[in-house]
Formats: C-alpha cells, structure tokens, sequence
C-alpha cells in the first residue's frame, strides 16, 4: 500500500494528529454549539421545502420526517463517538484519513463540498424566493437578490469563528422561537376550531381530503431524498466541534438533544400544518407557515413569518460556508484539495475554503438568472447526492472504529452509538434505498441519480491530480515522525 494510503494510526499505533487542526481559535461556547445543533436541525428544507412536499404526498409527509429524522439522529450520534474519540475541525475527514487513508478523506471532502456548495445555491434561491414576498422586492429580479444573499453572509463569515457563532446562536434562537409560535397558535387555533380563511381546522381537514395518504404511499416514499435535505446540516455541530473548549461535556447533550427536537419541530409542526388546513393549500412557491398565517389575516403576521424563514436560509448558508471552509482546509493540508483553500487569516477563518465555496454561490447566481423556476429543485437533488454520501462516509468511519476497538487498536469513548454495528450496516441500507427512490421518482431526481457515474469518474480523475501532492506530503510528515 501507498504511503498516501496507509492510515498513520493503524501503522504506527500513534495517536492521529490531524495537521488541520492547528491555528483555529477555541471560541465556541456551550451555548454557541447547543443553538448550532438546534440550527442545524431546522433549515431551509422545513421552511420552504415542506410547502411543496406536503402539497404532494399530503399528510403522510409527517412520516417521512420521522423516519428521515431516525437516521440523521443515527448519523450525528456516529459522529458525536468519533468527537469524543478525537475532535477535529476537519471532522468527518479526519476520521476517514485516520480509518480509511487519503483515498477516504479524499472522497469524503469533495461529496461534502458536493453537499454544500449545492446547498448553497438552494439557500441563495430560498432566500430570493422569501425576498419576492414582499411588494418592494417582488420587481427585483431573483439573481440579484441571490446575490445580495451571498454577499452579506460571505462577509459575516470572514470575520470569526466567534463571530460565526454569535450569528448562528441568534438565528437559531429567531427560527426556534418563530417555530414554537406557530405551534402554540396551530395548537390555539385546532383547539377552539377557529376559522382560517374559511376552514375549519381539526382532524376532519386530513379525514375529508383523502386522509393520510391522499395520493397513496408512493409519492411519500419518492419524497424522502427531499426530506433527508431538509437534515443537511445536522453534522455542523461535529465540525465546530474542534473550535470548542471542553467538547467532552458539550457534544453528548447538544447531539442527544437533537432527537426530541427533530420529532417536536419537525414532526409536530406539519402534522399541524395537516390540521389546519387540506394539503392542497400549500405550494412549492410559498413557505407553509407563511401561508398559513395569511390565511388567518393578520396584519402583518405573514410578514413577519417570511422575515424568519429568509432567516433560516441565511443561516444555512452561514452555516455550509463555514464548515465547507474548514473541511477544505483539513483537505488542503494533506495536498487533496486546492492549496490556497489552507490559507487563514488573523482571526483563525480559513478564507480560501470559504471563498471557494462562495464562487459555487455564484454559479448559483448564475442558476436563478437561466432557469429561476426550477433552480431550487435542481441543485435539491444534487445535494441530496452530497448529502447521502456524506452521511454514507460518516457511518463506515463509525464501522470502522468499532472493528478497531473490537481489536483493541482504539477505545471507545463512554459516549457511544447504541447498537453498533447494526445501527451503521442499517443506515448504510437506508442510504441506498434513498438511491433508488430519486431513480425511481423520474425528472430531475432520475437525472441526478445517472450523474453518479460523472460525479465518481471527476472523483476519480481528481485523485490521479492530486494523488502525488497528497504521496509528497505524508512521505515528508513520516520523515518529521522518523
């Protein structure tokens, strides 16, 4: 084997030391990581995407957040191990070097750049869409208010980690404190019958239009690669994990949270959409929740709402430019990405990675100028793609380490993923029927599943690029060890 290939903690029994991790600042706090967890779980694919999911696969949709939030619990419960275990900045990555060899991280870095730079795009698309709400904006053409999204997020993630932080913490706080509105009013208004736009709302509004599966199982099955978007950013908090003090005591009760609040905001919050008005209400075009309080007529409810959910796509953004920066950079410093994506400035942010991220953005710009109606469900799909890899990444880093701590070369930490390995060789199993539900779903998802042999051969010919720059640089940290 190569010494590009040869993982340096099962050849040389040696703690592994990640060389990415250095410079970074340890400014995140407690707080800061509980809200980037919450944030993580509650993004643009609830807020914009549940419209038009729900208005094909009606109430049923409720199950396929469960389920999709099951796995994602799984998924950041795997990582939260591997943190405990050794936290990192390059997170994943890092793990898939040390378990896997260059090969691994290399593969697992660019389906996360895949995922992000994608998202990206669907964030810049949302927050347009959110901006036309509003009489002022509605004459702007989409790309330009795309890029003024770009613009200003990308400016408040080159300052600091710290103030990164500050960013998301409130934006979790809006976007958690819009949701628990919504369902206290939801809850108000199934509870007294009140009448919306003319309907009353209660279990008759799912009974009289079809039920649960107005339009059968299927389209709620052929839903779940939209859905498993909508968990996207579940792993961030993995990756600030290594610019936190103390993460030992942080991560476990900022992971475990996670699974109450997937099943509270999550699932709760559309079977209350179901409740409370018939399925056929809601749109692709329109965040549900802004629907929902237009409908009840107050001034300027639906205002406000639309403020909140162009928050959550603000965040998400924040969010993919921030961890994409430090993934790159973990990439960077063992040769397989781009070498002006290592490059910090004085604050501890990788700006190069970040930047990089940002030019995708751009092409999103681009995207909403040529096509601004099906911007948002194209690149959907092709992060969708990014995102089950990643998550595919995840779980075999987390087989791995439990083979190697059945062999005694690693421990466990206390903090463990229940039911190992079965819960990975699952999950793997889900991923791929993920797979074949977008081929079997036809347009744009089948489209995007036959890119996957483009998407490995680019991975492919991008090793044979890199592969020597990533040999010269582990042969030179073997020869420091030596």
């Amino acid at each position: 084997m190569a010494a590009a290939d040869t993982p340096v903690a099962a050849a040389t029994g040696a703690p592994h030391v990640d060389a990415g991790d250095a410079g970074y600042r340890k400014d995140l706090k407690s707080r800061h990581i509980n809200m980037i967890a919450i944030g993580g779980a509650i993004g643009t694919g609830l807020f914009l995407g549940a419209g038009g999911r729900m208005a094909n696969a009606g109430p049923s949709l409720f199950i396929a957040y469960a389920v999709c939030g099951v796995f994602a619990f799984f998924v950041v419960r795997a990582l939260g191990e591997l943190v405990l275990y050794r936290p990192s900045s390059g997170a994943f990555v890092s793990y898939a070097r040390e378990f896997m060899g260059e090969k691994g991280a290399y593969t697992a870095g660019w389906l996360y750049f895949l995922n992000w730079s994608t998202t990206a795009i669907a964030d810049i698309t949302a927050a347009a869409t959110y901006a036309h709400f509003w009489a002022m904006f509605s004459d702007i053409p989409q790309w330009v208010l795309a890029l003024i999204a770009l613009a200003v997020v990308l400016t408040a993630n080159l300052i600091s980690v710290k103030y990164f932080g500050e960013m998301e913490f409130w934006f979790a706080i809006i976007k958690v404190a819009a949701l628990v509105v919504f369902m206290l009013v939801g809850i108000f208004l199934v509870v007294t019958s009140h009448d919306i736009g003319g309907h009353t709302p209660g279990l008759a509004t799912i009974s009289d239009n079809g039920g649960i599966f107005p339009s059968g199982v299927m389209p709620m099955l052929l839903l779940i690669q939209g859905v498993v978007f909508a968990y996207a950013s579940v792993e961030l908090c993995g990756v600030a994990a290594g610019e936190t003090e103390n993460p030992e005591k942080i991560m476990p009760k900022a992971i475990n949270s996670i699974m109450w609040r997937v099943g509270l905001f999550y699932v709760g919050s559309v079977v209350l959409l179901a409740l409370l008005l018939p399925y056929t209400a809601y749109s692709g075009d329109e965040s549900p929740f802004v629907t929902v309080f237009d409908k009840l007529g107050i001034p300027g409810a639906a205002g406000v709402m639309n403020l909140v959910v162009l928050t959550a796509a603000l965040s998400s953004l924040n969010s993919g430019l921030y961890s994409t920066g430090r993934i790159l950079r973990s990439m960077s410093m063992s040769g397989s990405a781009p070498k002006f994506t290592g490059v910090m400035n004085k604050g501890g942010v990788p700006y190069g990675g970040i930047l990089l991220t940002a030019a995708f953005g751009v092409l999103g710009v681009g995207l909403n100028y040529v096509m601004p109606g099906d911007a948002f469900e194209l690149v959907l799909n092709f992060a969708s793609i990014g995102i089950i890899g990643t998550w595919a990444m995840i779980m075999v880093c987390s087989l791995l380490f439990w083979h190697r701590s059945k062999d005694g070369r690693v421990t466990r930490p206390g903090y463990q993923l229940p039911w190992a390995p079965y819960t990975q060789l699952v999950t793997l199993f889900f991923l791929a029927s993920v797979l074949v539900l977008m081929w079997m779903d036809g347009g744009i998802a089948r489209t995007t599943v036959n890119c996957l042999p483009l998407i490995a051969a680019a991975l492919v010919g991008g090793w044979y690029v890199v592969r020597k720059r990533v040999g010269r640089i582990e042969a030179e940290r073997e020869d420091v060890r030596a």
